[in-house]
């Protein structure tokens, strides 16, 4: 008779609770690491409230500070004696604190390490404020007098009122010097280096008659005459922006005169309540998502990468996809199943397995240097030396993960069509249909959900992909998006910018790794929502595609 220890055992029950375990340890570690991310990330967004204190140096000297509490940590009571710091008797340990202080104009820097015991009188003034601005960083101070074209117009107690209003003239003209630059003189630029090229390529085919080049400098005219036009209007907004400038003083009385053309936004964090705050970190994070970033990506938002990553990843299937597919049907449908084709499917499982940095050399080498500068000599002669496709692009970066990602497809797809069971082609050609109609009116629907499936993996894999796409098109900053409205308004030779690689050039690369810091963990966040929600996108497909032909397998 057997003991219910043995039965439970043969009964497989432990291993159904080590994989349930196994299964909640993951889940749970999961989690954990978004919510970590999250909560490093988010909180950068909050309107953190401003300290002002007065410091004492260890000369004895004392100045006032104000700034964001950023960090606290407890050093070593030995670590701090040796970096000369004077440490009380039977002390382990003292804390430190991380102050943003702001002010990198005046102070040189806006991050500084405190000694916690070293901060008097700390003290929350409710008429401090913040200037987020477009350089230099945030600047923290009170205000003292608000001038229009040299002349003081508003100071004391109705400054903060009269602040606002102009700081949200300000930006209105600040946005329509931005389309005007960017849109209008933008597209002028365009359709005029077109007609460079126009005129340089009549130059090399020799056909350079001045009746050929009347339309081109007809043209040209008129744009030239449109871009004045554009100049004389962005003086004018240039000159109305220019006017009004803020008079501020730090917290040690030190005075900074800031043009309101370089202020984003103003605000008193120590006087706002909870609403308030919930609605200015709403406006911080919608900004972080949908504007240009700024300060050597330490501040402004990241949308161009968010653009870049989705537009590749979509390009990128649409490529991988037909070549995954046709490669999988050839080696599954037509294909003798000998020991060729056997050796092919060990090739395509190894290429699964490559490194992704292989991958970018190929590509540099193949696409850029090799495919890129042909295709530049034969249909782009009048841009050399200027390379069009010989260089890294948006192009070239799709197609290198679409080979990085192509055996994915092709297995998923393989394993699709060995599901499909064999009465099924039979029944159909038994109906009259060639092998042809009924591979492509039968097997193959039946067979999408597992080419989603495949779709998905690649696109998980190659959306969080970095080392290719160093060397084959991403770069620091492209504010100019690769699809806009000027012609051919693909530009699949454009660089773009890439929420991996921002990742890496924000952690790694800033000058303000502090400043940095916290937009790491925001991006990462971002990063991972991005590609759930391409993922979930083709699981809907795939979901749907299955519904459809579940009667048929059975």
């Amino acid at each position: 008779m057997r003991t219910p220890i043995k039965k439970w055992f043969k009964d497989g029950d432990p291993w159904i609770w080590i994989n349930a375990g196994a299964v909640a340890i993951s889940m749970i570690m999961v989690f954990g690491l978004l919510a970590l991310i999250a909560s490093r990330g988010l909180v950068h967004f909050w309107a953190h409230d401003v300290m002002q204190a007065e410091l004492e140096g260890r000369n004895g000297s004392r100045m006032m500070i104000a700034g964001e509490l950023v960090e606290k940590e407890d050093v070593a009571a030995e670590q701090l004696r040796d970096a000369g710091h004077t440490v009380p008797e039977g002390v382990e340990f003292m804390q430190r604190d991380l102050m943003k202080l702001g002010n990198r104009d005046v102070y040189g820097g806006d991050f500084k390490w405190i000694m916690d015991a070293s901060l008097t009188n700390k003290t929350y003034p409710e008429n401090i404020i913040v200037l987020e601005r477009r350089e230099w960083g945030n600047f923290y101070g009170f205000i003292d007098t608000i001038k229009e074209s040299g002349e003081v117009v508003a100071s004391g107690d109705d400054a903060w009122n009269e602040l606002n209003v102009r700081i949200e003239r300000a930006l209105a003209i600040y946005s329509e010097i931005h389309d005007i630059e960017k849109i209008d003189i933008g597209g002028i630029n365009s359709r005029m280096e077109r007609l460079r090229l126009k005129e340089r390529r009549l130059e090399l085919n020799e056909q350079n008659t001045p009746e050929n080049l009347l339309s081109i400098k007809e043209e040209r005219a008129a744009l030239d005459a449109e871009y004045k036009g554009m100049q004389s209007q962005l003086t004018q907004l240039y000159g109305q922006i220019g006017r009004d400038t803020l008079v501020a003083k730090t917290v040690e009385g030190a005075t900074v005169e800031v043009d309101f053309s370089k202020i984003v936004r103003a605000y008193q964090p120590n006087a706002m309540g909870l609403t308030e705050k919930l609605g200015f970190y709403g406006e911080k994070i919608y900004e972080f998502i949908s504007e240009d970033p700024r300060e050597a990506n330490t501040e402004g938002g990241i949308f161009p990468a968010i653009y870049g990553t989705v537009l590749m990843v979509i390009l990128m299937s649409i490529i991988v996809t037909p070549f995954g597919v046709v490669a999988a049907v050839y080696l599954r449908e037509y294909a003798h199943q000998g020991a060729l084709t056997r050796t092919i499917r060990i090739a395509v499982n190894n290429l699964a397995g490559v490194p992704s940095i292989v991958y970018g050399v190929f590509g540099l080498g193949f696409f850029i240097y090799f495919l890129g500068s042909g295709i530049d000599q034969a249909f782009f002669p009048e841009a050399l030396p200027s390379p069009t496709f010989g260089t890294g692009g948006l192009l070239w970066a799709s197609i290198t993960l679409a080979i990085l990602t192509l055996p994915v497809v092709i297995v998923a797809t393989e394993e699709g069509l060995a599901r499909i069971p064999r009465s099924i082609r039979e029944g159909s050609l038994a109906l009259g249909a060639t092998k042809a109609e009924t591979l492509w009116r039968v097997v193959l629907p039946m067979a999408s959900p597992a080419m989603m499936t495949g779709v998905i993996l690649a696109i998980a894999r190659a959306a969080g992909e970095v080392a290719p796409l160093m060397l084959v098109g991403v770069v620091k900053l492209a504010p100019s998006l690769p699809l806009d409205g000027n012609y051919p308004y693909l530009h699949l030779d454009q660089k773009f910018m890439h929420l991996g690689f921002h990742i890496y050039d924000v952690g790694f690369q800033s000058p303000n790794v502090e400043a940095a810091r916290p937009l790491v963990y925001a991006t990462s966040l971002l990063l991972v929502i991005v590609i759930a929600l391409l993922n979930l996108t083709a699981v809907s497909i795939r979901n749907r595609l299955r519904e459809k032909y579940k009667a048929l397998e059975m």
